[in-house]
């Protein structure tokens, strides 16, 4: 029986697993950390429809304990090597696996709003980034950083994302409707708080998310202010002052805020960028190079070696998990290939 390995318990890897495993295959799933979905348990609800990101998470978790599939948690894969016939995998510890074919889901990480000094992460109790408003919302704590209510709660958008001075260029896709999802939950859970978005411009791409925009605007009373906060600071009680633009009046702006939230982009996670490396598939800004985006997208152009998800570029959800099916169906065709030319 042929075997996969799949390299990341994310949605992606998950996904693909299942599909993979209902087909026959053996697969085995190697995940470094302890525990599947980091990135989904970080979230509280996922747009467009407020589900809760846990029940996601426990939907797919479910699908590792299907037939044919092996989770291998606390193992991570460092080296790939093409023997041949078949790939060689090697762990951090020096131990050695055997596959047909290899999926990397490694995923992404998000981008360290240490980086931009000038909006005082880490300096100013006040700034927090995106992935620290989900744990509030999460939990039902909004609080400023006297522990108490925020009357006002500010989003900056493209933080670390279409930024040269931080190396990204390219848009993270998420950022725009996550900020608006936040600021309905902040005035959900907060009534009374006045939510206001700092944007480049909005990208609503997807099906139902410019109807949540002008939700946000028309029921729950957010702002929205086209312009760039250029420095945050302290005020002697605890709030933050912020300095910016108003692009569209052409006017500077400076005003105060209980919590300045940076909505950090998504970057190629640290296994993605090794493992691109090693494989000689590295592409733009450390995530992975496949075959062309249009129709071999799952393909490295190395034999039976395939990728899925956000360890290509920034992707929803749903676009990881429809991704993973489709690298699942490139996997069993090739597999399916050198069955018959054996």
């Amino acid at each position: 029986m042929k075997k996969v390995s799949i390299i990341g318990a994310g949605p992606a890897g998950i996904e693909a697993a299942s599909v993979l495993a209902k087909q026959g295959v053996q697969v085995i799933l190697f995940e470094k950390s302890e525990t599947p979905l980091k990135n989904i348990q970080d979230k509280a609800f996922l747009f467009p429809n407020f589900q809760a990101a846990q029940e996601i998470a426990d939907d797919l978790s479910g699908k590792l304990l299907a037939d044919g599939i092996t989770s291998a948690f606390g193992v991570d894969i460092t080296d790939l090597k093409w023997q041949g016939t078949e790939w060689k995998l090697i762990d951090s510890k020096g131990q050695t696996y055997v596959s047909d074919a290899v999926l990397i889901a490694t995923g992404y990480q998000v981008f360290d709003a240490h980086r931009k000094e000038e909006l005082g992460y880490g300096i100013y109790k006040g700034v927090i980034t995106s992935l620290d408003m989900e744990q509030m919302i999460k939990h039902g704590k909004i609080v400023n950083a006297n522990g108490d209510q925020p009357k006002r709660v500010t989003f900056l958008q493209c933080v670390g994302s279409r930024d040269e001075k931080s190396g990204n260029n390219y848009c993270s896709k998420l950022c725009c409707v996550t900020a608006v999802k936040q600021a309905i939950e902040v005035v959900k859970q907060v009534p009374g708080c006045e939510a206001s978005v700092f944007y480049m411009d909005l990208r609503m791409w997807g099906q139902g998310f410019e109807e949540m925009y002008r939700m946000a605007q028309e029921k729950y009373g957010v702002s929205f202010v086209r312009g760039r906060i250029s420095e945050a600071a302290a005020t002697f009680d605890g709030r933050v002052q912020l300095k910016s633009e108003d692009t569209l009046m052409g006017l500077p702006l400076k005003m105060t805020t209980d919590l300045l939230v940076l909505m950090v982009g998504m970057e190629a996670s640290c296994g993605t960028k090794a493992l691109g490396k090693v494989c000689d598939i590295s592409g733009e800004y450390g995530f992975l190079r496949t075959v062309t985006p249009h129709l071999y997208d799952n393909e490295t152009g190395r034999p039976g070696l395939f990728a899925a998800g956000t360890c290509k570029r920034p992707m929803t959800i749903w676009d990881s998990v429809n991704d993973a099916r489709s690298a699942a169906l490139a996997i069993k065709d090739y597999l399916d290939t050198i069955r018959i030319e054996n």
